[in-house]
């Protein structure tokens, strides 16, 4: 199957689990929050996340019922910190995903729910017995071990307090480097980690997955920035400029544009290079290749 048909089949796939994962099972007056929760996690986007823990299980082998959970899982924590990241004591987003932000349709409060309600529900979803029937207890604990360290503050959390810290402030190329490795690159190599761990990876298969997934989450992030400066507000699906705005160091502040769209072509070949002990690569290499150019 094309790359990108394979890559709409996995965002099908995921959506269609995390509608049913975010329902409410007894009515108590409290359906708000459902709402608010799919919202945000049925706002379209790329899937990006459950799509390499897909990928990577099937091309080591194992299947793509056992790591859907996961995939979903990680998708949950993914959305509730876009949530949380577009609220007005964070970045002070109104759009996201070409729609408006969580907050500016429920309210902040709510909006701090609905994050806090994907986080618990994505451990809940990692953690269901019923998980038992495609992994082992062992896959399963380590499994969610990933998702909480990645989720939190040796990554993703810590990551946000780096960003939150450098508004205002002139930080270094490596401080820029470490603050986006957890903040944006810890999920990725999750993504990376869960699929292989599920598929049954050898270590150096691991370790090459995780090699991709660095490169990738840092191409991702480049390009993000890029833009940030010079992308269209309608096709990127938030406004342009926030990032001056709030002040913050980004890789082109840093570099330029020039060297910055350089260093998305070669961390994409790197990230290609990267897969040389898997025998099938599957969708990876061209998923690598295309946010070099990506506009949204």
């Amino acid at each position: 199957m094309p790359w990108k048909e394979q890559l709409t089949a996995y965002s099908s796939l995921v959506e269609q689990q995390l509608t049913s994962y975010i329902q409410l099972e007894e009515d108590k007056g409290q359906g708000l929050i459902f709402e608010a929760c799919r919202y945000s996690a049925m706002a379209g986007g790329k899937r990006l996340r459950p799509a390499l823990v897909l990928e990577f299980c099937r091309i080591c082998g194992g299947e793509q019922k056992a790591a859907l959970p996961f995939a979903c899982a990680l998708e949950m924590i993914h959305t509730y910190s876009l949530i949380h990241d577009d609220l007005p004591c964070m970045d002070d987003d109104d759009l996201r995903r070409g729609k408006p932000t969580n907050h500016k349709v429920y309210g902040e409060a709510m909006a701090v729910l609905a994050g806090d309600g994907l986080l618990n529900l994505a451990f809940e979803t990692a953690s269901d017995p019923a998980n038992a029937a495609y992994v082992s207890a062992e896959t399963q604990v380590k499994a969610i071990r990933i998702l909480s360290r990645a989720s939190g503050m040796h990554g993703m959390i810590g990551g946000q307090v780096l960003d939150m810290q450098a508004e205002e402030t002139q930080i270094s190329l490596e401080q820029l480097k470490v603050l986006q490795e957890l903040k944006t690159g810890a999920l990725i190599g999750a993504a990376a980690q869960l699929g292989c761990l599920i598929g049954g990876a050898t270590p150096e298969q691991t370790d090459a997955a995780l090699e991709y997934a660095r490169c990738i989450g840092l191409a991702f992030q480049i390009q993000d920035d890029i833009l940030d400066i010079e992308g269209d507000a309608e096709i990127f699906g938030k406004p342009i400029g926030s990032d001056a705005a709030n002040s913050k160091s980004t890789y082109p502040s840093l570099l330029g544009l020039e060297r910055c769209h350089e260093l998305v072509h070669e961390l994409s070949q790197q990230a290609v290079d990267a897969l040389a002990p898997f025998s099938d690569a599957g969708i990876l290499p061209e998923l690598a290749m295309s946010l070099a150019d990506r506009k949204s």
